[in-house]
């Protein structure tokens, strides 16, 4: 082998030690202790092969070593560190540097490292015979993959199965790497196709098509995004790929005007409202019947009606309110076994009337604990109704059960666990329960009740875990500060 090389490293008597391997080889070698003083050698000498180490008592520039990259030479750049600075480099440089070696040098990865570069130096001493042409093809490759990446929206190329071929920075920056894994999988952690899929359309007749979706990025965070799909056809002109551009629309989503939100809410509420207070003049008719005829029975069934729609109108009104007007917390301490009473005394009806067995499990002495108590027993009391819901609403078992245990994590907090045997939630359902207006009961819900719920207990500093299965049941466990919550912790 030979040709030049220029040694960058901080420890000199390495770099000399190499130099001796690599001048035996034939190679004309020069050493600099740093990255400073190498780019006027480069500029000079312009050398073959650089052969940098970015480690030492005082680490090298890296944005120094980006800079001798970018002089757009021959050179061929070799990193060799330690493994902790070593992946550093391989973030920071990745293909821009065309071999990286562990210390200690290995003779052998040395050798082949140079011989790789040897033969890159070769190709490119060839490809410069026909550099006008090679040169406006790399530029043009160039340019699209520069504007392939820079759009401001989430690109992916996708196979007929779905598979995605290609992504942009964008969509790797908020849903990964992965190459060969299922659109839907990504997006929405499906593990079938979503139902009236645009790509699966663009497909099927060749055209472009536009929808609007709810996605999860690999934080969790999630997205309204507005997606347009197009074919990609091959030199045969089959369409045999297809592109989907997704853009988050999630601001805008958020910056709606409030009033308008409020004024689609009551109009997708007004039937349900009315159908409430006709069910509550009938108990009430029901109830008068039932005192003027002496008859307890029917009094009984009237009051239980009636106790039901108001309860129903007093939920649907805290939502409306804690959706329209935002306010502090009023904490006061209220001892957790009475919150827990409370609490139980309005479910057991609901739970006893579709055969659902309520457990309850609670410390001998949990104490107290600050809380705005209006908020948070309706926040409760929403999550237990939903676990009732999920009971009632699966006939695939006989008996069903909902568990309500409180305990304690250290001496600071308090945690609600709330555990189903009902139909459980697939990860679509499970990642958008918290969402705007979302509801799985279709007309039977506002999508209110669990945002404003979630929004409750973050108010409170606490935090909502989620786990469910389909058809097994869900788990939700709630935990809060016991103590000076408000002090902490401002309204959301």
């Amino acid at each position: 082998m030979s040709g030049s090389i220029l040694i960058i490293d901080h420890d000199m008597e390495l770099a000399q030690a190499l130099a001796v391997y690599l001048e035996r080889q034939k190679f004309e070698v020069r050493i600099v202790d740093s990255t400073k003083n190498a780019l006027e050698i480069i500029r000079n000498l312009n050398p073959e092969i650089i052969l940098a180490d970015p480690n030492g008592p005082a680490p090298l520039d890296f944005d120094v070593l980006q800079q001798i990259k970018s002089l757009k030479l021959k050179s061929q750049l070799i990193i060799y560190s330690v493994p902790d600075v070593l992946e550093k480099s391989m973030n920071f440089f990745q293909t821009d540097a065309l071999d990286y070696i562990r210390k200690p040098v290995s003779s052998i990865e040395l050798d082949l490292s140079l011989q790789k570069a040897i033969k890159w130096l070769a190709i490119e001493e060839k490809l410069e015979k026909n550099s006008r042409e090679i040169k406006d093809l790399k530029n043009a490759q160039a340019l699209l993959q520069q504007l392939f990446d820079e759009v401001p929206c989430y690109i992916t190329v996708q196979d007929k199965n779905y598979r995605v071929t290609a992504t942009n920075r964008l969509f790797k920056r908020d849903f990964g790497n992965e190459i060969g894994e299922f659109c839907y999988k990504i997006y929405k952690h499906r593990t079938t196709p979503c139902t009236d899929c645009p790509v699966a359309a663009t497909f099927e007749d060749g055209q472009r098509h536009q929808t609007e979706e709810v996605v999860t990025s690999k934080s969790g965070e999630q997205y309204h995004v507005l997606t347009w799909t197009a074919p990609i056809r091959d030199e045969t002109n089959q369409n045999t790929q297809g592109m989907e551009m997704a853009t988050n629309i999630t601001p805008i989503r958020q910056l709606q005007d409030h009033l308008t939100s409020l004024g689609l809410m009551l109009g997708s509420m007004s039937h349900g409202i009315k159908g409430m207070l006709t069910a509550l003049d009938g108990g009430i008719y029901l109830l008068e019947t039932g005192i003027s005829h002496q008859d307890p029975e029917r009094t009984s069934r009237a009051f239980e009606q009636v106790r039901q729609m108001v309860e129903r109108i007093r939920k649907m009104v805290l939502e409306i309110l804690y959706f329209t007007k935002s306010r502090e917390l009023e904490y006061q301490e209220i001892d957790v076994q009475e919150l827990v009473r409370s609490i139980t005394e309005i479910i057991k009806p609901s739970a006893s009337s579709h055969n659902i067995a309520l457990q309850i499990s609670i410390p001998a002495a949990p104490g107290l604990i600050e809380i705005d108590p209006d908020w948070f027993r309706s926040a409760l009391i929403n999550f237990l109704e939903n676990a009732v819901d999920a009971c009632s609403s699966d006939t695939a078992k006989n008996q069903h059960y909902i568990k309500f245990n409180i305990f304690l994590k250290g001496t600071d907090q308090v945690c609600f666990e709330i555990k189903d045997n009902g139909m459980g939630m697939d990860q679509e359902t499970k990642e958008k329960m918290f969402t705007l207006f979302f509801s799985s009961k279709g007309s039977k819900g506002t999508g209110l009740g669990l945002f404003v719920s979630n929004h409750v207990i973050r108010q409170h500093g606490g935090t909502v875990s989620v786990e469910s299965s389909v058809k097994k049941g869900s788990r939700f466990e709630i935990c809060i500060p016991r103590t000076c919550a408000k002090k902490k912790f401002n309204p959301v």
